[in-house]
């Protein structure tokens, strides 16, 4: 066997190894990201209950369609509202405050296929301009 052969031999070997170990996917594994994807995509109901963990009093409480980002610190919880309409809440996380979540409803998610959302508008920016007509060159008083 020549070396050629030998390194296509590898890459597929390769290759395959690494077919196979994403066909490993537990069921529940797929089901928890797609319901992440969909949470993400304004698609779940849920109440997310923010709590000081000494007093057991609840801090804040929000209900809707929302998607949360932890960075650890600080928990960001953006909810839609209606149509293009959204809200963002913050709370603060620290030893004794932290938060739980619960979802609303069932909503129909695959256990097979991973989903992946595209969204070709998201590439094209849409900018917002400011400043005043009188500061642009073409201005009747930047002319004499």
């Amino acid at each position: 066997m020549t070396k050629t052969r030998r390194i296509i031999a590898a890459v597929l070997a390769s290759i395959t190894f690494a077919g196979l170990t994403a066909c490993t996917s537990d069921d529940a594994d797929v089901v928890s990201e797609n319901l992440s994807k969909a949470a993400d995509n304004f698609e779940v109901q849920r109440r997310i209950v923010v709590f000081n963990g000494i007093t057991d009093k609840y801090l804040m409480v929000v209900e809707g369609r929302c998607s949360i980002t932890d960075d650890g610190s600080q928990l960001e919880i953006t909810c839609k509202i209606a149509d293009d309409q959204f809200i963002k809440n913050f709370a603060g996380l620290s030893d004794n405050v932290s938060y739980f979540i619960e979802q609303g409803e069932a909503i129909d998610v695959s256990e097979y296929h991973y989903r992946v959302t595209f969204k070709p508008q998201s590439i094209i920016p849409d900018p917002d301009f400011r400043g005043s007509s009188e500061d642009t060159p073409l201005s009747d008083e930047n002319q004499q």
